[in-house]
């Protein structure tokens, strides 16, 4: 059984020392990393010249605040309550078994998005319950309040895989060494935004994100954007990273095919589990194609399941392009859950092996794509993965002229968003030529 008791830990003291110069003022949110020998330590990171510690400790009275000098880099840092915790643990009690610890970045951490992904992140839900996890939450200087009260949960959630929590408002600190970067912030579109103005504005956000992952992320690291526009925000982050492969830039329409599976399970009067090979083609915007001429329904074509084609053809499809702007009548907003619960899905359709004979939709670079779509944008198309991060294009998929037709319309819409940002990409001059609003009502 484990004892505690509060003692000094002079290694978290050196631990600090040699991790404090990393981290810039604006880290000002305690962060705690327990170690392989199950220490846990605290590592103030300033803001100003004094840092205040609060801690939820208590004896017989409630403990103070404690103000602690920070500026001397020869002194020792105190420690702070339930920071001070040693666990005797006996050798068989050690978790062996777990992994090195993984860097997550997420942006927009202090949203309603990342309030979700956040904890299931924590929980192991989405890497496995024997992978330790640090997460780097990055935030506005006008959120910055609201990401310390979002730490302070995480912490209270007592979750054991969960080594670290760092916040800040700088890429260029937050993304350091993230082997993950989930980009879920963006800018909303305003009462009257033209959708060109809403690329412009939210492409500078990706830009420079892509240049902080560029100089300071790992090399390897594999980039969610969530931000609308997800497709051509994708682009523009991986146009601002050269270093790292583009193949690792992912736009997310996981949802759009969770949604997808969902209305194909209801008219076949089956439970979604038995619906298979939904590929989501395209732009998350209007245009996007939902594929019922690959799905599958008990293993059989969707086609041979549901024999009506007008349904398919036009029901299935505008319900599935229109279901977000359907959930804000309803709700009230734009979804923020079910958005959360697909990020972890597409993300473990990376991290685990594709089921034999199904594949995953994911907007991914098209560059080499074998299926005729235009080359140098981001694009959704069905993936396999072998459970290594990485994945490979799925060549074994029919067409029709219906769904040719409905492709090709995605694509000039992603073509014109490229020219739109060409500032952005560094492809020369922005022309906005946008072929109508087919922005999702979620992006309003």
């Amino acid at each position: 059984m484990a004892v505690a008791e509060f003692i000094p830990s002079s290694s978290a003291s050196a631990s600090l020392n040699k991790r404090s110069s990393f981290y810039s003022s604006q880290l000002s949110y305690v962060s705690t990393q327990i170690s392989y020998q199950r220490r846990l330590s605290v590592r103030p990171l300033p803001r100003t010249h004094y840092s205040q510690i609060c801690c939820s400790v208590s004896s017989k009275e409630t403990q103070a605040p404690t103000v602690v000098q920070t500026d001397d880099p020869k002194k020792k840092a105190e420690c702070y309550g339930v920071f001070c915790l040693t666990y005797d643990l006996k050798a068989e009690e050690e978790t062996r078994s777990w992994k090195k610890m993984i860097n997550v970045a997420v942006s927009g951490a202090a949203g309603m998005i990342a309030n979700h992904l956040l904890f299931k992140l924590a929980s192991g839900e989405v890497f496995g319950t024997d992978q330790p996890i640090a997460l780097r939450l990055l935030g506005s200087d006008r959120s910055f309040q609201a990401l310390e009260g979002v730490a302070m949960e995480l912490e209270d959630s007592l979750y054991p895989l969960l080594r670290e929590v760092n916040i800040g408002t700088d890429p260029y600190e937050v993304f350091q060494d993230a082997e993950w970067a989930l980009l879920i912030g963006a800018k909303p579109r305003g009462p009257g935004m033209e959708r060109s103005a809403l690329l412009d504005i939210n492409g500078q956000i990706f830009a420079e994100q892509g240049k902080a992952l560029n100089a300071v992320a790992s090399r390897n690291v594999k980039v969610m954007v969530v931000g609308n526009p997800c497709n051509t925000n994708a682009l523009i982050c991986l146009k601002n990273a050269p270093n790292i492969p583009a193949k690792n830039f992912h736009a997310l329409t996981r949802l759009d095919e969770n949604r997808a599976k969902c209305q194909l399970a209801l008219k076949a009067g089956v439970f979604y589990d038995k619906v298979s090979n939904v590929t989501i083609w395209g732009n998350h915007s209007t245009t996007q194609v939902p594929d019922f001429l690959n799905a599958k329904i008990n293993g059989l074509p969707v086609k041979e399941v549901i024999k009506d084609t007008k349904w398919l053809e036009e029901e299935f499809t505008e319900i599935v392009q229109k279901r977000g702007g359907a959930l804000i009548q309803k709700w009230g907003r734009s979804s923020a859950a079910s958005t959360a619960v697909s990020i972890v899905d597409a993300i473990r359709s990376l991290v685990t092996p594709t089921p034999e004979g199904d594949w995953f939709s994911t907007g991914v670079y098209t560059s080499g794509n074998p299926y005729g779509i235009a080359e140098d944008i981001v694009f959704s198309m069905p993936c396999r993965s072998k459970g290594d991060g990485d994945y490979e294009l799925v060549k074994e998929v029919i067409f029709d002229d219906y769904l040719r037709s409905r492709i090709k319309k995605s694509e000039d819409e992603l073509l014109a968003e490229k020219r739109c940002v060409a500032h952005l990409t560094g492809e020369g001059i922005a022309v906005c030529d946008l072929p109508g609003d087919t922005m999702l009502p979620g992006e309003m």
